[in-house]
Formats: C-alpha cells, sequence, structure tokens
C-alpha cells in the first residue's frame, strides 16, 4: 500500500460528520493526516489547523466544503499543490475542477470513505 499524505479540508471534530469519520480511517489505513477547518479541535490525533500554512507535501487533499464556501479557500488549494483532490459527495465544483486540471491536479469525484473502504484510495 502507498502511503499518501491527505489533507482533509473541512475537517470537523463532530463525531457526527463525515470529515471526522475519514480522518479517522485514514489514519487508522497507515495515511498520515493534515485537519484544516474553521473550528478548533483535535482529530484522529491530530489537531485542526485555520487555512493558511502551505503544505508541500500533500498527495491529495479530500474535500468536505460545499462549493458556495469553496472560492475563499481556492488560492490555498492551488498553491498546497496535491496531486490529486477528492471531491466528496455535495462538494462538486466545476470551477475549481477546471483551475486544478490547468495545474495537473488530477481530480476525483467520489467518497473518500468508500474508497478506503474498498481498497481503491
Amino acid at each position: 500500500m502507498e502511503i499518501k499524505k491527505t489533507l482533509i479540508l473541512g475537517a470537523s471534530a463532530n463525531p457526527e460528520r463525515y470529515a471526522y469519520l475519514v480522518a479517522n480511517k485514514l489514519v487508522a489505513h497507515g495515511h498520515p493526516i493534515v485537519n484544516v477547518g474553521l473550528k478548533a479541535g483535535i482529530v484522529a490525533g491530530v489537531p485542526i489547523e485555520r487555512p493558511g500554512k502551505i503544505h508541500r507535501d500533500i498527495d491529495t487533499i479530500t474535500l468536505y466544503v460545499s462549493p458556495e464556501n469553496q472560492p475563499p479557500l481556492y488560492d490555498y488549494i492551488l498553491e498546497t499543490g496535491p496531486r490529486r483532490i477528492i471531491f466528496n459527495p455535495g462538494a462538486e465544483n466545476q470551477i475549481l475542477q477546471q483551475l486544478a486540471v490547468t495545474q495537473g491536479i488530477i481530480i476525483d469525484y467520489a467518497c473518500t470513505l468508500v474508497l478506503l473502504s474498498t481498497g481503491q484510495f
């Protein structure tokens, strides 16, 4: 299995949120994570940080932010320069997709939890 450092954008310390579930599942599968969100907390042993610090070693950004809340994050996402972006259900965004593709970023419209559960992550 290839280790893929993953930035969870829209991270949440609320155990009922998919971003919370995926953080724990990624760690359980041996993938290091960076939690980025608006509210402080700790998920899967990793603090949630606010968007700002650019992480240059990210393989995958998994998005849990609705399209209408994504525009202020475009520069942050693109400057991070991930290999791929996973648009989880409800995060689909054609504008961000086009911006990412022009930078050579792979786009997946998928559920990260399903990808992990089926060995396709």
